[in-house]
């Protein structure tokens, strides 16, 4: 019905033992061919996208003569004031495509790169080199990471650091600051490296990635409120009797031109019911909805920068995934975005989003 299912089954024997999830994910993943000595670059191979969703299309299909492919309805919420898309199949998802407009897209992506990252909010650096303060601004201005003698109090008061408390988790709170110059007789990484090599932060209740559930000893501060009203705007077609969307933390992602993120469940919060309110921001990308097995054949749809999907109830026994983002001049469609970022002041956030996708998925713990 949804276009994907003949591609995959006409899949070489070879993949006989995959998961049809997986086979999908590999139809779709970035691979790239070694071009010949003679080209600067090299080429990707070509992949067949005639079986991917495009929401933005059947919304202008839809205005046009009202009518939507089959397996796919526009879903009626009359306290929502932006169309939304279901499918038959996956009661619980929710597509709201062009939820967010080219300004509330910028600032997104400037709150991702600049404020998310900052301590006492987590990242995948933190276990490495402890509380990264203003990555971004370093970043921008060419500095490196160095390892520091100590930390300010100020530092030590914001991470509830006990340095009294032999029982303190010390290596998760080395010793690093930003500095200008790279001094050898310290250990030392590039800023813009980091910011390059950054995949996730959380922000709000911390999730333990090492034990899969909310850390709520963890040091944190609340989700920002212009956050939280976005999210709780957004998350009412997916809300029950209509409860309103209580947001108390959020992971957001960070993807690079060769990144993926495999076939998983969203299962660590209490409730179900609730919606995961998930925002795309940056590069175009596709998105694998399966079913509840890996054996179910998943739907690929588009994700462009400003849609909104709600992921709540059945939807959530769902396995779902990123197999690829679109970086090259072929595919990309976000130059209105980038056209945001004309400035010169800009340049840092311009180049970083030209090639990265930022997933913000907020979500309600209790």
């Amino acid at each position: 019905m949804y276009g994907t299912s003949e591609i995959v089954d006409a899949a070489a024997p070879v993949d006989a033992e995959r998961t049809a999830f997986r086979r999908t994910e590999k139809l779709y993943k970035l691979y790239k061919t070694q071009a010949p000595k003679s080209w600067k670059n090299q080429a990707h191979r070509k992949t067949d996208l005639s079986g991917v969703i495009d929401f933005h299309s059947v919304l202008e299909s839809f205005k046009q003569c009202g009518a939507t492919p089959a397996g796919i309805f526009k879903y009626e919420c009359r306290s929502f004031n932006r169309p939304v898309f279901c499918f038959e199949e996956r009661p619980g998802f929710y597509f709201i495509p062009g939820a967010l407009t080219d300004d509330e897209q910028v600032h997104w992506i400037r709150e991702s790169l600049i404020s998310f990252p900052q301590p006492p909010n987590r990242t995948n650096h933190t276990e490495a080199y402890g509380p990264i303060f203003g990555l971004f601004d370093a970043a921008q201005n060419n500095k490196v990471l160095v390892e520091a003698k100590s930390t300010s109090s100020e530092v030590d008061r914001i991470l509830g650091y006990d340095k009294t408390n032999l029982n303190s988790k010390r290596f998760s709170f080395s010793e690093y600051c930003m500095i200008t110059n790279n001094d050898e007789s310290y250990k030392s990484v590039a800023a813009s490296l980091l910011l390059r090599k950054l995949r996730w932060s959380t922000l709000g209740l911390q999730f333990d990635w090492s034990k899969r559930n909310y850390a709520v000893s963890l040091p944190h501060k609340r989700i920002p409120d212009d956050l939280c009203l976005v999210a709780k705007k957004m998350a009412v077609p997916a809300m029950p009797n209509g409860e309103e969307f209580q947001p108390e933390a959020a992971i957001v992602n960070y993807f690079g031109p060769s990144d993926m993120l495999g076939g998983h469940l969203d299962d660590m919060e209490k409730d179900w019911s609730k919606p995961i309110v998930s925002i795309s921001l940056g590069c175009k990308a596709i998105f694998l909805l399966g079913g509840k097995s890996r054996e179910d054949m998943p739907i690929a749809m588009f994700l462009r920068s400003g849609d909104i999907v709600l992921m709540a109830g059945e939807a959530r026994e769902c396995f779902h995934g990123v197999p690829r983002i679109f970086t090259d001049s072929e595919h990309a469609d976000n130059v209105d975005l980038l056209s945001q970022f004309s400035n010169e002041e800009d340049l840092c956030f311009r180049e970083y989003i030209k090639t990265s996708r930022i997933n913000i998925n907020i979500r309600q713990v209790n």
